[in-house]
């Protein structure tokens, strides 16, 4: 059992060593990188943008009074009835872990 523990500590101490060690990065590639990634992040937000814009007038097209009234009424109720049956299931769990009966 001794010999897992010292291997798997060994193991542990080399993937360590070797993040430590890491690549060298020269100057030219470390400005260059975040170019890179300012290019990426803003062409992600583009069609994070796009995708809200469209699922927003999906919503607007489709939105309908009476269903979002009946929506709200059923997530009302059905959290209202959640929340006592997890307070029923907190007080069987408490009550069977302190020992009463």
């Amino acid at each position: 059992m001794g010999t897992r523990y010292f291997l798997a500590l060994f193991l542990i101490l080399l993937v360590l060593g070797f993040e430590v060690q890491g690549d060298p990065v020269t100057q030219q590639e470390e400005t260059a990188s975040p170019a890179v990634l300012t290019k990426v992040q803003e062409s992600l937000l583009g069609y994070w943008d796009l995708a809200k814009a469209a699922a927003h007038n999906l919503y607007k097209k489709t939105y309908l009074p009476a269903m979002d009234e009946k929506i709200r009424d059923i997530y009302s109720k059905s959290t209202a009835a959640v929340t006592t049956y997890a307070g029923i299931f907190t007080d069987q769990v408490i009550s069977l872990l302190k020992g009463e009966h």
